[in-house]
């Protein structure tokens, strides 16, 4: 008889109690890492330096969902379909700018771009839905709101497949919202 190279693994059959075992470790590693999450994540603007009033706390930036939109539902509810929050005049308070438009079954329905201030309420309205707009690549960044808008050149084109677009920026200059804005050089 030769003998084999291998050692013998006679004794690594499972068992029922190795399987035992194993679920035993398995639920104690699992119980372990529920016990050792990190908390919760928590989203807050803060500065160095002082507050609005010499020393004040930094205020929150708007709640989106407590804000009302100038939108024409006729009996639908407007969606929040994106926003972002800065301090976009300088003022150390917190501007909230939202992507609201219609809700729908089915889809897409022009959307409107808002700025909100506390408490909730709408100061200027950067993009309204009666320019039957759809918004993309929106951010709210370093004082500076910047989406990518799609059109649509004529009412011939089916709404499905928006044939223009334009990459837009709004600061705020002065008093008002300043939009610039270029379109791309490829059609759709």
């Amino acid at each position: 008889m030769q003998t084999s190279v291998v050692p013998d693994l006679a004794h690594t059959r499972p068992r029922p109690v190795h399987w035992l075992a194993t679920a035993a470790v398995m639920c104690a590693a699992v119980a372990a890492a529920g016990l050792l999450q990190p908390g919760a994540a928590t989203a807050s603007q803060t500065a160095p330096g002082p507050g609005p009033a010499g020393g004040e706390a930094i205020p929150a930036a708007p709640d989106a969902s407590a804000a009302a939109y100038p939108l024409e539902c006729g009996g639908a509810k407007s969606v929040v379909v994106n926003q972002g929050s800065a301090d976009l005049d300088g003022d150390r308070r917190p501007e909230t700018v939202v992507v609201a438009r219609c809700e729908s079954g089915s889809g897409t329905p022009p959307s409107g771009v808002y700025v909100l201030t506390r408490p909730a309420r709408v100061v200027a309205t950067l993009v309204d839905p009666a320019d039957r707009l759809s918004i993309t690549d929106f951010a709210v960044r370093e004082g500076t709101v910047s989406a990518t808008l799609l059109g649509y050149s004529s009412p011939d084109v089916p709404r499905c497949c928006p044939d223009e677009r334009e990459k837009v920026k709004w600061q705020w200059q002065g008093d008002k919202f300043v939009r610039a804005g270029r379109p791309d050089a490829q059609s759709m």
